[in-house]
């Protein structure tokens, strides 16, 4: 098969006009310094006195949308932090820094009468589609500073969205954590409303901790794929170089005919990507048991430099999103797909500036896929320049984010066209399964983009 003309043409104009129409996120909300509703000028000037609000030190990162409302969690990395879960209503806020309103009030998130706030430090949260909102409180505060607050041990509170009342607290019992265990993320199967589970990562101690609604209590899975790559904990974010150990993360689930999920999940610290169906998660004396190592998947690489943090499924399309920390990136696959691999993943969204360490990934009942972006490791290592936007709320319809990307349909590669670009830019079949899905002898997601439009034919 010949390779027309007018296909080498197309070719140089994507190699020049992909960085222009590749992304696909457009920007629906931007902070470069957080605040909040206090109520009065006076109350918001009586905590800053007061040291309970050190605007500098309140950071977004985890981000879900429920109807009209955005949530976004502001963990206690710092003292100072005003309210450690907050939301605002999107039918009346403006793009430029809107004010947050702590969820479900003011009181949650103080010490009353000597005891702990009912909310400390959540970092991650869920709204299901039974009008509930799952809240994972590590119970700690003040991580980066010399002495860190210990109020309680991990916690899963459950609220209910059309009163905000909290409905359950269940703390995680202390034989299912180590003195390295650290809960960063949560994964909620609510197909069946009263019989829902909630899968809960360990990345500091790698272990998925399974919660049953029904129950009400947990059970603690260990496997090999939940630990790190050691080879994956180099990171360099704005210039930044550092190294993290961080193991299970990303949880994603993909409803199944069966009444089960397929839980797609991996280690922050990898470049991996695993599976397993919650049938086997869900019986806690299948899950605890050996010999059900192989019931977990291998599911393919993603290449160097491609470490994952948070991933979400949209269930219309079955594609799951992912965040790519350490690229500044937001990528896609079809979960429907026959592989996991470099051609059957698509870029969605790259950015230096709008789109520094994307922190959350969420899609909403409405089919819009939803982003956080907050400068993280600037905040952890060095400051971040409270003159220029920080934080950032990223969005589009779930159709636009895959259009034209390798997400979009079922893919079936032709290996004449694969070889015709691979001598184009200069890579071997050899350096293809060396280097990663994202750089290619220098060249940036952009060889990405050119192979993905072109090495595909769609059904």
């Amino acid at each position: 098969m010949s390779f027309p003309i007018n296909c080498l043409h197309l070719l140089i104009a994507i190699m020049i006009f992909a960085p222009l129409t590749a992304n696909k996120l457009n920007i629906s909300y931007q902070w470069k310094i957080l605040d909040f509703d206090f109520g009065s000028v006076e109350k918001r000037q009586a905590a800053i006195q007061e040291k309970s609000f050190v605007p500098e030190n309140n950071l977004p990162l985890g981000l879900e949308v429920y109807k009209t409302r955005i949530f976004v969690t502001v963990p206690r990395w710092k003292f100072g932090v005003a309210a450690s879960l907050a939301y605002f209503d999107r039918t009346n806020a403006q793009m430029e820094s809107p004010i947050l309103k702590p969820y479900p009030n003011w009181d949650a998130h103080r010490s009353l009468g000597g005891e702990p706030p009912e909310i400390v430090s959540p970092f991650r949260i869920r709204a299901d589609q039974c009008g509930r909102l799952w809240v994972l409180d590590t119970g700690l505060e003040g991580l980066l500073e010399e002495i860190p607050r210990v109020y309680k041990n991990t916690t899963l509170m459950i609220y209910d969205l059309h009163n905000d009342q909290l409905l359950r607290s269940y703390e995680v019992p202390y034989d299912q954590t180590t003195e390295d265990s650290f809960f960063a993320n949560i994964a909620v199967e609510d197909e069946n409303c009263q019989d829902t589970y909630a899968y809960l990562g360990d990345l500091g101690a790698p272990a998925l901790l399974v919660y049953s609604w029904k129950q009400n209590r947990s059970w603690k899975v260990k496997h090999n794929f939940f630990h790190i790559k050691p080879l994956a904990g180099d990171m360099t974010v704005a210039g930044i170089n550092f190294q993290w150990t961080d193991g299970l993360f990303g949880l994603a689930l993909r409803p199944e005919k069966t009444g089960y999920s397929t839980l797609f999940f991996h280690p922050m610290t990898s470049f991996d990507e695993f599976s397993v169906n919650t049938k086997v998660l869900r019986d806690e004396a299948i899950a605890t048991n050996k010999s059900n190592y192989y019931e977990f998947k291998y599911l393919g690489s993603r290449g160097p430099k491609s470490q994952s943090g948070a991933s979400f499924l949209d269930k219309r399309t079955g594609v799951l999103f992912y965040a790519l920390v350490n690229l500044n990136a937001v990528a896609c696959w079809r979960t429907t797909n026959p592989g996991y691999s470099m051609e059957s993943q698509g870029r969605v969204y790259m950015n230096n500036v709008t789109m520094v360490f994307p922190n959350d990934v969420k899609v909403d009942n409405d089919g819009n896929v939803w982003v956080l972006s907050d400068r993280l490791p600037e905040f952890m290592y060095t400051s971040l320049d409270y003159s220029q936007v920080n934080f950032r709320i990223l969005s589009a319809k779930v159709s636009e984010a895959i259009k034209g990307t390798a997400c979009a349909s079922k893919l079936v590669k032709n290996p004449e066209i694969m070889q015709v670009i691979e001598n184009k830019i200069g890579v071997s079949k050899t350096q293809n399964k060396k280097n990663s899905a994202w750089n290619y002898n220098g060249l940036p997601i952009l060889s990405y983009v050119i192979l993905s439009a072109f090495a595909i034919f769609v059904r």
